[in-house]
């Protein structure tokens, strides 16, 4: 082993691409171990999040998709409507290309978490990095509990309000305010019929309105309201989730869609208030600096109206492994880099438009529903096959850019 090649990994964050991402490193024969800022894990947090096949696909090359996939639920479709329920347009996936999956992210948490643990994959809480400072020999953290870690590289998965990309680049870009504010929730016993495995979308009068009846007894919903002030998720907490649900009901009252009774059969402590929503710019200039590099949100966090977040997420920590298992660290991460760059920046400027129609004014509504659908009658669902049908080649050794 040379002294640029990497043996152990510091992993920073225990989100969803963290524990992937020290699954892909164990199978490349690297020592990782997983550093979380919050005390405790994250089961019983948020709502839900898909997966897209080519997500899915990715976590099949380190063997972990089958423990995962139990947990979902399909998501055919996605129907297009307007204030009153009528349809404006229906999206599925390309000919040929598996179903999205819907998860319960607590459900997912586990199934990731679970396989990782089985595999004796270390995470530690209560990890806060706070710096970090490398030599010819290696790279520490330090945390704010004054405890330090050291490995011959620092992976940041710290999500989109990363401290490890201010560490690589004290000028990085951070995320900005999407215009909107959301919210989301589980409801028991929905009594609002199926729909039939398809995502439901609204176009509301005041507000955008998401959901998907599973059966009789599950279903989940996701609002984005327009707001033109940053609101942080504390900011919103403020108010008790009693009052935001009555808001919310004010805020859809004129649609005649099932956003009010949904909303009316939620229960306050089931209410997931997020605040703002958040946009990484297309372009983060810095992926990587010395023995320091970012993964997932931490540089590459897609509108979530992609419904790609998490997959390319997985798929960026998978590819990493792969070029660190090839290459010496530098050159591994500018393979990377090289890599990944392309897809995620298209994926990312093809998707954030999708969030201007839901902060539009009523006209502009109008204007959006009827170009909905005449472009949903010109569209052809083969032409977006690219970014589903992606394929990691693990078995395929990585060139070197430097020699390219």
């Amino acid at each position: 082993m040379t002294n640029q090649s990497c043996g152990t990994a510091l992993v920073i964050g225990g989100g969803i691409a963290g524990p992937v991402l020290a699954m892909a490193l164990q199978k490349a024969g690297i020592e990782a171990t997983i550093y979380e800022a919050y005390p405790r894990s994250a089961e019983g947090v948020g709502a839900g999040l898909s997966l897209a096949p080519n997500g899915l696909d990715a976590l099949d090359v380190i063997g972990a998709a089958r423990s995962i996939r139990s947990a979902g639920l399909p998501m055919t479709g996605i129907v297009l409507q307007d204030w009153a329920g009528r349809r404006l347009a229906e999206f599925g996936n390309p000919p040929g290309i598996a179903p999205m999956q819907f998860f319960w992210r607590t459900d997912l948490y586990q199934a990731i978490y679970g396989e990782a643990a089985d595999r004796g994959i270390r995470t530690e809480y209560g990890k806060r990095i706070v710096r970090a400072e490398e030599d010819e020999h290696g790279v520490t953290a330090y945390f704010e509990d004054g405890s330090h870690a050291t490995a011959d590289v620092l992976i940041g998965a710290d999500g989109i309000r990363s401290t490890v990309r201010s560490l690589i680049d004290a000028d990085a870009p951070g995320p900005g305010h999407a215009g909107l504010i959301s919210f989301g929730a589980r409801v028991r016993d929905p009594e609002v019929p199926q729909t039939g495995g398809k995502m439901n979308m609204s176009f509301g009068k005041r507000g955008f309105f998401g959901y998907q009846v599973f059966d009789a007894e599950d279903a989940v919903w996701f609002v984005n309201v327009p707001h033109p002030e940053p609101m942080t998720a504390a900011e919103a907490r403020k108010t008790p989730p009693a009052e935001w649900l009555s808001t919310l009901a004010a805020t859809f009252a004129d649609d005649r869609t099932p956003a009010r009774d949904l909303i009316a059969r939620t229960d306050p402590d089931d209410l997931l208030v997020i605040g703002s929503m958040e946009n990484m710019p297309a372009r983060v200039p810095s992926w990587s600096k010395g023995r320091m590099v970012l993964v997932g949100d931490a540089v590459h966090a897609p509108s979530s109206s992609s419904g790609q977040g998490a997959s390319l997420a997985i798929e960026s920590a998978i590819e990493l492994a792969r070029c660190l298992r090839d290459l010496p660290y530098d050159e591994a991460f500018q393979a990377y880099e090289a890599l990944r760059r392309p897809r995620v920046e298209r994926i990312i400027k093809e998707t954030t438009r999708k969030n201007s129609d839901k902060t539009a004014g009523p006209i502009a509504r109008t204007v959006n529903g009827l170009a909905l659908r005449v472009f949903a009658k010109l569209v052809k669902p083969e032409k977006s096959a690219w970014m589903f049908d992606y394929r990691i080649a693990w078995d395929d050794k990585v060139s070197s850019p430097v020699h390219a």
